[in-house]
């Protein structure tokens, strides 16, 4: 048996089931989806539908967290004093020198002055510093989830924006106390930046009638991907006109306003929200799975049960599977474009900005046509579930394998990345919903186990990547990465379609 079925009562039975059982459910189903429609007929709720605002507003606050994160690699580039340290290098590999801090106003009595940033950082240290945030990242799942869970998704999702901009207005601070201290408040940063997911699957666990899940968990989740481009774009604005310090110090800074909002604006659920109308609050009551627990009951986290899911493992996987290919499409294929193409910075700014975009565009649409069809009778939830991986499974693997075959054609290769990014938006309404649907009691602990096996390919494909590609130019080694890719997305597909519910 399921989580879902066995814990948590949902409205998707996940164990083994006759054709005609299968039937009979998803006639139950449509039968309550057509009377909640009716209900809405009956009592319409007014324009301004809170559980919106606070989809819109989670969409801030991921792209706060996301935006945060990517932020110090646009600073750095004017933070290190990057003649400073080739110089060093050079030198340390003649023998004749050792990379430190410097002593005085020069470097050695053999390098100038420092010409560009202050940090005499080595690309181990800067390497250190970028990668700091992925430890405390990937250790915070499980706990974020649980405390969502049993106190409040609400106040662990601000605790991770506040860990995450104090940590950002203290970052020149500690930059110039010692590197160490950076990594120690990067590791900082991630310990909030793990509860995000977790917690906001919570949250919408709670705020999102089942017929518009994939809508407000699309526009929530989203928000990572605009927030990556938007702060990545306006960090080089403000490094170029006020100086890196500002990039911190005014991206914190508005990230506070946002506290305040969400604070005022969102509760952990519509019962207790002050501006729903009691429309609202009844139309989402009315919708949600019923419970077998009492109110306010603390429920144990069914270990074993969730290991033993096969409908929840088949979504763990694919969430490892899915993220292998958003990692390969988000780090490696600009990186492709400048040393597998030799493209100039024009072309790989537009591979690093407007295929998010577009993502992010299509998710919110995609959602929302999807939603309506599962209204409508149109389709199950199991099957737009299916629809949304196989979409961002095998659109993206056929776009990759098209760049392999087209070679240099840089035009081609610009358009395919920017359809490959833009129909992974469809993820959201596929393996980051998909939680909610199994057991909505435990919404944030399996988004934690899920998202914390998804963390591991942003470790695995930039090695495997370096790996493959170390010391060997061209094209070649760069499609064996592809055709790996593709082989990954592949199985997602097989295995999704087959086992998943």
């Amino acid at each position: 048996m399921s989580v879902g079925q066995q814990c948590q009562q949902c409205p998707q039975d996940h164990s083994r089931e006759t054709g005609t059982q299968d039937n009979n459910k998803q006639s139950s189903v449509n039968m309550h989806i057509k009377m909640e429609i009716e209900e809405r007929q009956t009592h319409p709720e007014p324009c301004l539908k809170w559980r919106y605002i606070f989809s819109i507003l989670g969409s801030m606050g991921m792209a706060i967290i996301y935006g945060l994160k990517v932020n110090l690699s646009v600073a750095m580039v004017a933070m290190v004093n990057h003649t400073a340290v080739a110089a060093l290098s050079a030198v340390d590999d003649a023998g004749q020198g050792h990379l430190g801090p410097p002593q005085d106003d020069n470097v050695t009595g053999s390098v100038e002055p420092l010409l560009d940033g202050p940090f005499l950082w080595s690309t181990k240290e800067q390497g250190a510093i970028l990668s700091a945030y992925f430890l405390g990242y990937f250790i915070t799942q499980i706990p974020g989830g649980r405390m969502a869970e049993l106190y409040s998704g609400k106040y662990v999702f601000l605790v991770a924006v506040l860990m995450n901009t104090i940590g950002t207005l203290l970052s020149p601070v500690l930059a110039f106390l010692d590197y160490r201290a950076l990594i120690a408040i990067r590791v900082f940063e991630g310990l909030g930046g793990g509860f995000t997911f977790p917690a906001m699957n919570v949250m919408i666990a709670a705020w999102s009638p089942p017929a518009e899940r994939s809508t407000i968990a699309s526009i929530a989740f989203s928000g990572a991907s605009l927030g990556t481009v938007l702060s990545m774009m306006s960090s080089g604005i403000i490094n170029s006109l006020c100086g890196w310090e500002f990039v911190f110090y005014i991206q914190g800074g508005l990230s506070l306003v946002w506290c305040v909002l969400w604070v005022i604006c969102v509760t952990d659920t519509p019962a207790s929200h002050h501006f729903a109308s009691e429309a609202e609050k009844n139309y989402i009551a009315s919708s949600q799975p019923k419970s077998s627990s009492k109110a306010g009951e603390k429920l144990s986290v069914p270990w074993v049960k969730i290991f033993t899911s096969v409908p929840f493992m088949t979504l763990a996987v694919s969430h490892f599977c899915n993220n292998f290919g958003w990692y390969m499409l988000l780090v490696e294929l600009p990186l492709f474009a400048r040393s597998g193409l030799g493209v100039d910075m024009t072309i790989t700014t537009i591979l690093s900005s407007v295929p998010f975009f577009a993502n992010w565009i299509f998710s919110v649409v995609y959602s929302k046509s999807l939603d309506t069809a599962r209204a409508k009778g149109l389709i199950s939830t199991t099957t737009a579930r299916k629809i949304s991986v196989l979409i961002a499974s095998l659109v993206p693997a056929t776009c990759l394998l098209a760049i392999c075959l087209v070679g240099k054609n840089v035009l081609v290769v610009v358009i395919l990345t920017i359809l490959a990014v833009m129909f992974y938006g469809s993820m959201f309404s596929g393996v980051f919903s998909n939680q909610s649907d199994l057991a909505p009691n435990f919404a944030g602990t399996l988004m934690a186990v899920t998202n914390m096996l998804a963390t591991i390919p942003g470790f695995l494909v930039p090695f495997l990547c370096g790996v493959l590609t170390d010391g060997t130019d061209g094209l070649a080694p760069w499609h064996t990465v592809f055709y790996m890719t593709i082989g990954i997305l592949g199985f997602e597909a097989v295995i999704f379609t087959i086992f998943g519910k």
